[in-house]
């Protein structure tokens, strides 16, 4: 878990870190389809608007119906806490801005509006979990009185879908074999971003994940790669040769992404990923 926390017992632990971890998965996946938006919004109008329509349907599937799923069984809990009770009504007034930034997004007109939108979604988003996973879930982990574990039994949306989440953070370093891995190449691959099957670089957005935390890096290129459909590209710009990362790639799409390396260090790795 991120804090430390004293959980009445080991089954509330365990049940606090799953949350924490699907907190994770969440944040990362926002991180990155806003990361590609922004990316797109000022090269590609019409990328722009197909990432806005992708982002949106993913706040739809995922996103409000996590926060939905809290305000069926861990806010009640915790506003039964005297500490906690003015910090759900909080949390509440925030659900309620979640929504109408997901309705602006919905809405938003030229694409720079809607990466703007994007953004603050992802900064009120992030936010919001932090004060969940420092905040409330301590407050219900340790009360004697609330079994956090059965609050939470069957409830997918706050758990996640049943999705292992102990590979997203990989080794920094190590030797991998394999599917995208191993199809990384030096040059002249095709990016699948142009009629003659050339890649065109202007055109493919670029993630940047050198300053993005090291416990949502993985998560946030999953979120991105979601976003890149068959016959587009990606750019991606990593500090170190991200080796893991692309077998975990293979793991979640398996002969999907082909590797071309642009760049290799030693500031920055910069690596083409091609949807086939």
């Amino acid at each position: 878990m991120s804090t430390l926390t004293i959980a009445s017992d080991p089954q509330d632990a365990a049940a606090a870190e799953a949350v924490e971890a699907h907190h994770t998965q969440l944040a990362g996946d926002l991180a990155g389809r806003v990361a590609m938006l922004t990316s797109a919004a000022d090269r590609d109008p019409e990328a722009a608007d197909r990432l806005r329509a992708e982002l949106v349907a993913f706040c739809d599937r995922d996103l409000l119906p996590h926060a939905a799923a809290e305000e069926e069984a861990l806010y009640p809990a915790a506003q039964g806490l005297p500490a906690a009770r003015l910090l759900i009504d909080a949390m509440l007034a925030e659900h309620r801005r979640l929504t109408a930034l997901v309705d602006a997004l919905r809405t938003a007109g030229p694409a720079v509006r809607a990466a703007a939108e994007g953004r603050a979604l992802q900064v009120l988003f992030e936010e919001h979990l932090e004060k969940e996973n420092t905040l409330i879930l301590p407050l219900l982990a340790g009360a004697p009185d609330i079994s956090l574990a059965g609050i939470l039994t069957g409830m997918h949306d706050i758990l996640g879908h049943g999705h292992g989440h102990g590979h997203e953070h990989g080794h920094e370093h190590g030797h991998e074999h394999g599917g995208a891995a191993e199809t990384a190449t030096t040059g002249g691959g095709c990016g699948g971003t142009c009629g003659c099957g050339g890649s065109d670089e202007t055109d493919v957005p670029e993630l940047d994940v050198r300053e993005v935390p090291h416990s949502l890096r993985h998560a946030t290129v999953f979120g991105a790669i979601a976003a890149v459909p068959a016959g587009r590209a990606m750019v991606l710009v990593a500090p170190h040769d991200p080796l893991p990362l692309l077998r975990q790639i293979e793991d979640r799409h398996p002969g999907a992404f082909s590797v071309e390396y642009l760049e290799r260090g030693p500031e920055a790795w910069r690596l083409l990923l091609s949807h086939r």
